[in-house]
């Protein structure tokens, strides 16, 4: 063999094990961020369990705040719904707002002092507390992992290789609308 084909041989082979190596480590990103959703969604399922068991401990004690209530309830169907479709923009929104209506339910705990006493309602509202914390948390780490995997996705020479075996960057899971980002105002 002559040394030019050894060359281009060893040439051929550095590059095939470059491409491998980019493909490998763009699919362990993709997987991050596939176990990252999994996770916010294992915290959403736990948080809509929760809520039902809320509601009707309030209901014993606020039956007149009905309208409260209903929208808590509208606002939890509307996120299981959002998050059946798959779309990450839409169930940040859906979950957004069930967040907001979730915190007038503690609000009215304000004017109803036997409902804040209740051992049931200061457990339910411990546990709630304690898993938007950590729904809160598997958000920061489903958008850690997706910005490492849309920044893989844009450096060179990994973008023309995730072009070739169409990767697409992923959306962050945020809140957009402003009104989301303020605090509840309760008025009784």
């Amino acid at each position: 063999m002559s040394t030019t084909l050894l060359i281009i041989l060893g040439i051929i082979v550095v590059i095939a094990l470059a491409i491998i190596g980019i493909y490998n480590s763009l699919i362990r990103l993709k997987n991050r961020v596939d176990e990252a959703w999994s996770d916010i969604d294992v915290q959403l399922k736990r948080r809509y369990d929760l809520i039902p068991n809320l509601i009707e401990t309030v209901k014993g004690y606020a039956s007149h705040e009905r309208e409260t209530l209903e929208k808590v309830v509208q606002a939890r169907n509307a996120a299981m719904q959002a998050q059946s479709g798959g779309d990450a923009k839409k169930q940040a929104e859906a979950e957004n707002m069930l967040s907001s209506t979730l915190k007038s339910i503690f609000a009215l705990s304000e004017s109803y002092p036997d409902l804040k006493a209740n051992t049931n309602f200061l457990e339910l509202q411990r546990e709630l507390s304690d898993t938007e914390n950590k729904i809160q948390a598997s958000h920061r780490f489903y958008n850690g992992n997706v910005r490492d995997f849309n920044t893989k996705l844009q450096v060179f020479p990994t973008n023309i290789i995730a072009d070739m075996l169409k990767f697409k960057a992923r959306e962050f899971f945020e809140i957009e609308d402003k009104k989301e980002k303020e605090n509840i105002k309760v008025k009784f």
